[in-house]
């Protein structure tokens, strides 16, 4: 069923499929004896690498000692590519696995997805399965998600986000695959994995769970199932992303932010997203920027943008936010929401505009360095006329675009873009 499908009056809405889960500290140290109890006996560990942590040695001798053999593919990228999965799909295939676990964040987990998806279809393409619910067999491979970010709810959801390198090199495309069959086997959370996650990625991380949180809870979609984990994981969110920023070591913080994540990935599982994500995946295609970063900065100009339908929503907000709302009417309140989340984005350091994103802003950054001539030519957000113009035709084809609360054109869409590039957040403030 496609989104635009379930967006026309009709009673009967879809609740999408979530995994078992084992969720707390020292949940990562179960993954052997889980693994065994699932028929693993050769498993391809997907994994960036997780550069200056030991989390994937520590993940890949614990396997070994259970008994199971392990092969390793650890060059997964941020924004994974359609090379990523399918270099892994070979590698798989080669090796006779039967089985696969990611280490990491949304990149790895969402890469490995891709590949069990593709390894159950004789090794197609991966970008054949773009859209909803395009893989015909739901036998794919088992599959162990360990989380070591707190942002995007991979290990539970039922999407995909794949960035294609064979479209035009002048108009490079990051699609959402959404489908039932690519949901993991076991999800783990353990919020000690975190410690490790630098302080700038944590709190782009965090945007990424307010955006998961908040979009469904505006969304068109409006889905009764989902609608009280959003505000449930926005609350959490208030609370523990300052904490967990700048005390990195507080188990508390981090904690909190576990199951902030992992609750709003599943209210968006089956309550939708919105031009937020669209806005995000456009501008890391054509600049291959982080995903968390991306969604901070189009989130309060998305909100701003959305607010006219849906302030009773957006008041709401407010008050998980921990803003007093008393007295106050639908638009007040609706408008301290927006300036909470303005303090929350400058609280934990996050750059306020897309053209503030330098090469050496934060410690994710691929701007100029990533795999292709585009890349390299694109070391500068522009933010220019054809920047604004290209990455809004691009959030006009996305997935997530058809369950954002306000209707979008291209005329709408195009000034709220503009102002992620070069816009001043003070603006919408009033």
């Amino acid at each position: 069923m496609q989104v635009d499908e379930l967006l026309k009056p009709f009673p009967i809405k879809e609740f999408h499929p979530f995994p078992r889960a084992l969720l707390g500290p020292g949940a990562h140290e179960l993954i052997g004896p889980e693994a065994l109890k699932l028929g693993f006996r050769k498993t391809l560990v997907m994994t960036s690498g997780l550069r200056g942590s030991d989390t994937v040695h520590k993940i890949v001798e614990s396997m070994k000692y259970h008994g199971l053999d392990v092969v390793l593919y650890d060059k997964v990228e941020s924004n994974p590519k359609d090379y990523n999965v399918m270099d892994a799909v070979t590698l798989y295939q080669e090796q006779g696995c039967d089985s696969f676990v990611s280490i990491g964040g949304g990149s790895s987990h969402d890469a490995c997805k891709g590949a069990r998806v593709s390894v159950a279809h004789d090794g197609r393409n991966v970008n054949d399965f773009e859209g909803f619910n395009k893989s015909e067999n739901p036998k794919n491979p088992p599959h162990i998600a360990v989380s070591t970010t707190a942002g995007t709810g991979s290990e539970t959801s039922w999407a995909y986000v794949i960035t294609d390198t064979t479209t035009d090199p002048d108009n490079p495309h990051k699609y959402v695959a959404f489908d039932d069959y690519c949901v993991t086997t076991l999800a783990i959370d353990d919020p000690t994995l975190y410690y490790d996650c630098p302080m700038d990625y944590t709190a782009q991380c965090g945007f990424d769970v307010l955006a998961h949180a908040s979009e469904p809870y505006v969304s068109r979609l409006n889905f009764e199932p989902s609608l009280g984990n959003a505000l449930r994981a926005i609350r959490l969110t208030a609370q523990h992303l300052r904490t967990a920023t700048w005390n990195p070591l507080d188990l508390g913080g981090r904690e909190g932010m576990m199951y902030a994540q992992y609750i709003a990935a599943q209210a968006f599982n089956s309550g939708g997203l919105g031009i937020i994500h669209s806005i995000s995946h456009a501008v890391s295609a054509f600049y291959d920027t982080h995903h968390g970063l991306n969604n901070a900065i189009a989130l309060p100009r998305v909100w701003a943008f959305n607010m006219p339908v849906a302030y009773r929503r957006f008041a709401e907000i407010a008050a998980e936010m921990g803003v007093d709302t008393h007295g106050m009417t639908d638009v007040q309140a609706a408008d301290a929401a927006l300036a909470a989340a303005i303090r929350l984005l400058r609280d934990v350091g996050i750059p306020e505009r897309f053209v503030d994103v330098k090469q050496d802003t934060y410690s994710k950054n691929r701007l100029g360095t990533g795999p292709t001539k585009f890349y390299e030519n694109a070391s500068v957000i522009k933010g220019d006329d054809a920047d604004v113009d290209r990455i809004t035709n691009h959030v006009l084809g996305d997935a997530c675009t058809p369950g954002n609360a306000k209707e979008c054109t291209f005329d709408t869409v195009r000034p709220v873009v503009a102002h992620s590039m070069t816009g001043d957040l003070d603006e919408l403030l009033g």
